[in-house]
């Protein structure tokens, strides 16, 4: 650098944007300088980009660098703005020719470029001393471009040698001083100068500290505006979770409350259903009533004529003969039957028909409901987008499975013709009893067993192979049910749970029975029960279909319930199976 250290040019203090000499000078993050004055405008009118570009190596940022007048540049160039206009800095030193100007331009030449300070201003040589003094200060702000060889290279004297504190190059044993910018390492001068680092940009390694240092605090500021937006976004994401639990439990209130009246609205037109027919039947049986007495009467008048005509045809006295047969040959005044029928509505099907087409509009119009919820946004009510849209199939069985239980079968409550397997997952009955203890907790003569678990909070769920069985209960029952005797089913009893018979007689055991239409016949049923709701609810595993809901209150701990019935001479000897409940996706 020995070479570069005799001369000072004035371009060295020449801001890039005005082309004139530094005033309040300042350094971006990437080395450069400019006055603050004509990088604050640039900068102005760059605000509509994304990112603020050095205007010399283009290099951007995000946030706009905050700017400090750089002291010791500004200093430098006053004193060389000094020598320049010749002051008295500048006596005892000989003028130089600027790179690429005559030594043969005269006087008017010099006075031309002292009225225009932009054209060829000569550079000034100066003592070695001020020189030194003046390269020291100006090392820390110049960056690489001040630190290298004229052609770009950094040059080979190390001011940073001598110092104990440098690393050194394990090859070369010269300080670290320079960083490669295309390798990313520290490398010394002497490694610059070989072909692995040959035609690499370099520069001071402790300028290139400090400007990366200063960029630390910018991305520092970046990532933390980022953070700042990201737990924003979460505390957002949570609010509208928690209004769409509050939201969704106000829904489910509504829901349960609106189908526990159309349930209560169903049992009433069902009972006026069932009065009117039997009322239709009362007047049939009591017509029926009146048309016999006439018969039976008109019968008996006829038989009584015709015994008459009968005692008449055995007299031999002519004259009685003749006085009576024509009053008894005359025609009787009877009742033209041929016109009289007994007809009702209940003999024409024209009601049963009629009930069976509203419950069949009824139940596609109930089945449409949860499409429509999948369908639309729960809080807003409009269609869902792409990117929240849901499967179109019911979730909900996949969503109770999350409450699995691991129910086993209780052999001290079993029926003593059960037969329950050594794992209690498995119960089917046998052709006689087995020789069990009679205890109070067992029963005696319903064939049906409750599960070990008990519930008196949460939510529980479980799933039970039924198969190709003819006959089976499955639900809940409460711990305090009679089991001894005959026994009524019901929920006023503690009992929950539904019924098949004849392979295809679904029914939910209420008083009375509840029956249900079922399209598919299941094979896996899958039971869930929450506490607080009193709510029990039976799912076709394999259909992904409720069939059935019924919500009551539960008094008591409950337990699980099943009964495989009568096995009628092995066509009903399959086992009701317990099945492991596969996890939700």
């Amino acid at each position: 650098m020995s070479s570069v250290a005799s001369f000072l040019s004035e371009d060295q203090f020449t801001c890039s944007i005005c082309l004139d000499m530094f005033t309040n000078p300042v350094s971006t993050p990437c080395g450069h300088s400019f006055c603050l004055a004509c990088i604050s405008c640039y900068w102005d009118k760059s605000t509509g980009h994304k990112a603020f570009l050095c205007p010399i190596c283009k290099e951007s940022y995000r946030r706009r660098p905050e700017l400090h007048i750089n002291r010791t540049l500004k200093d430098i160039t006053e004193q060389f703005k000094l020598l320049s206009e010749g002051g008295p800095e500048s006596e005892g030193f000989s003028g130089v020719v600027g790179v690429g100007e005559s030594s043969r331009e005269g006087g008017d030449e010099g006075l031309r470029n002292a009225k225009h300070p932009h054209h060829h201003r000569p550079s000034r040589q100066m003592p070695g001393h001020v020189m030194a003094e003046m390269k020291l200060r100006l090392q820390p702000v110049q960056g690489s471009e001040e630190a290298s060889h004229p052609s770009g290279r950094p040059s080979q004297s190390d001011p940073a040698d001598a110092s104990a504190n440098v690393p050194l190059c394990p090859i070369h044993q010269r300080g670290l001083n320079y960083f490669c910018h295309n390798h990313q390492v520290c490398v010394c001068s002497s490694c610059l100068e070989t072909a692995e680092h040959q035609g690499h940009s370099a520069a001071l390694a402790k300028r290139e500290w400090e400007m990366r240092k200063s960029q630390l605090g910018i991305t520092e500021g970046e990532l933390k505006d980022l953070v700042t937006q990201r737990e924003r976004k979460m505390e957002e994401i949570k609010r509208a979770l928690k209004d769409i639990k509050v939201c969704a439990e106000r829904e489910t209130a509504g829901s349960v409350q609106v189908f526990s009246q159309f349930v209560s609205c169903v049992e009433r037109c069902q009972s006026e259903v069932l009065e009117a027919i039997e009322l239709q039947q009362r007047y049939a049986e009591q017509r029926a009533q009146g048309l016999v007495r006439e018969l039976e009467l008109e019968i008996a008048q006829l038989k009584k004529r015709s015994a008459k005509l009968i005692q008449l045809a055995q007299t031999d006295d002519y004259i009685t003969f003749l006085e009576t047969f024509h009053v008894l040959a005359s025609p009787p005044q009877t009742k033209k039957w041929s016109e009289t029928h007994l007809n009702s509505e209940v003999t024409s099907g024209s009601l049963l028909q009629a009930v069976t087409d509203m419950m069949e509009r009824y139940r596609e119009e109930l089945c449409k409901l949860p499409q429509l919820v999948l369908r639309t946004d729960g809080s807003t009510g409009q269609h869902a987008s792409s990117e929240q849209s849901v499967p179109r199939i019911i979730p909900k069985v996949r969503r109770v499975q999350e409450y699995a239980e691991d129910v086993t079968l209780d052999p001290n409550t079993a029926h003593p013709r059960l037969i329950i397997a050594v794992d209690g997952k498995q119960v089917c009955c046998g052709d006689r009893h087995q020789p069990v203890l009679d205890t109070a907790e067992r029963f005696d003569r319903v064939v049906c067993v409750l599960g070990r678990q008990g519930f008196t909070s949460g939510r529980h769920y479980w799933e039970v192979k039924v198969g190709d069985k003819t006959d089976w209960d499955l639900g809940v029952a409460s711990r305090s049910v009679n089991r001894k005797g005959k026994i009524t089913v019901s929920p006023a009893q503690g009992y929950w749970f539904l019924s098949l018979r004849d392979r295809t007689e679904y029914a939910f055991r209420t008083e009375p029975a509840t029956p249900l239409a079922l399209s598919l016949r299941p094979s896996r049923i899958g039971v869930f029960v929450d506490c607080e709701k009193g709510q029990v609810s039976f799912f076709d595993v394999e259909a992904k279909k409720l069939i059935f809901t019924f919500v009551d209150h539960f008094d008591d701990m409950i337990h699980p319930f099943f009964s495989p019935c009568t096995n009628k001479s092995g066509q009903n000897d399959a086992a009701l199976v317990i099945c492991p409940v596969a996890t939700p996706e």
